[in-house]
């Protein structure tokens, strides 16, 4: 069976919502199989109903909690659920050190509810490469809510961004200097903010700390982000939240800078894959990782600077296009 042909079968059976059909492509994008583009290109026109919510915070939120209950909240009203749980790489193997999300044992027993665990592979947005792929896969599989958490390493979350259709920042109180993490570069991104553990104490600074930032700044959209109080250990607030995701699809669906965003998401993900592309034809060359071992040696001792570096490379990858053979 060809590539095509092959593809064009395992995207019917995501279509389907055949779960091994699912976690097989998740496999194929994230380890950057040769026939994976043909594989998204195949499952890109099943792509386009689901809400995608981010969850993002620091470590030790509560992050993973949170996504249980709100997955659990959506399945009580007969919803399947995706949730893509993006956790930190093993140095070693690559792959994702949480592995499948044991603390989620109640939900993977659940057949509407589908979880995978991507590693972030040194990504430092807190998102694996293959995060957006496998968000389409879980769209085309008919999933009507999917959610990414992001692996938590503050400031660099606001990555989530460019995959989510709802931004959730999860914050808690008493770590720390709570206005710090909030001015950590995710404030901008938070369509609803969330202070978990609400039952330990400094809740109520912690709330006057985001009220008096969001008062300070309004968004383009003009749409004012609501502080929701959380205790999702005890499944408290979760419908609260539930509730809040569901106003600003509602409210984003009715405004005007939505298809900007969507605009503005769709060349952000044609850049990437072009950066890709472009710097995996770089480094595929014959002699490429002999000329990059070398020059990262000159680098490193000082004979040659990394602008100059990257030149020689570039100069290499031209010469490699202009001797290719031209297509009748």
């Amino acid at each position: 069976m060809s590539f095509v042909a092959e593809n064009v079968s395992l995207a019917d059976a995501i279509a389907a919502g055949d779960s091994r059909a699912i976690a097989r492509a998740i496999s194929r994008v994230e380890n950057g199989s040769p026939d994976a583009a043909e594989l998204m290109k195949a499952v890109f026109p099943g792509t386009g109903r689901a809400l995608i919510i981010g969850i993002t915070g620091a470590p030790g939120a509560g992050k993973s909690s949170l996504v249980d209950k709100l997955a659990m909240a959506y399945r009580q009203r007969g919803e399947r659920v995706g949730i893509i749980a993006v956790d930190p790489s093993s140095p070693f193997s690559g792959g994702a050190i949480l592995g499948d999300r044991i603390r989620m044992q109640a939900l993977g027993l659940d057949q509407g509810v589908f979880i995978r665990s991507m590693a972030t592979r040194g990504n430092l947005g807190g998102l694996a490469r293959a995060t957006v792929d496998a968000v389409a896969i879980l769209d085309a599989a008919g999933f009507e809510k999917i959610i990414v958490e992001t692996v938590g390493v503050g400031q660099d979350e606001v990555e989530i961004v460019k995959t989510a259709d709802v931004c959730v920042v999860v914050l808690v109180p008493g770590m720390g200097d709570d206005i710090q993490t909030i001015k950590a570069g995710i404030m901008e991104i938070g369509d609803i903010f969330v202070i978990n553990k609400a039952d330990h104490e400094g809740v109520l600074r912690t709330q006057k700390e985001l009220e008096a930032l969001l008062g300070l700044a309004t968004r383009e959209d003009q749409w004012q982000p609501p502080i929701v109080k959380t205790v999702a250990t005890e499944n408290q607030g979760t419908r609260d939240l539930a509730a809040a995701i569901d106003s600003y699809r509602d409210f984003e669906q009715g405004a005007t800078k939505t298809s900007d965003r969507r605009r503005a998401i769709a060349r952000w993900r044609i850049l990437e894959l072009l950066q890709e592309r472009l710097l995996a034809q770089t480094l595929n060359g014959n002699s490429a990782s002999e000329t990059l071992d070398q020059l990262a040696a000159e680098v490193a001792m000082k004979q040659r600077d990394p602008y100059s570096a990257v030149e020689e490379l570039m100069k290499q990858r031209s010469g490699q296009v202009q001797n290719l053979p031209l297509q009748k």
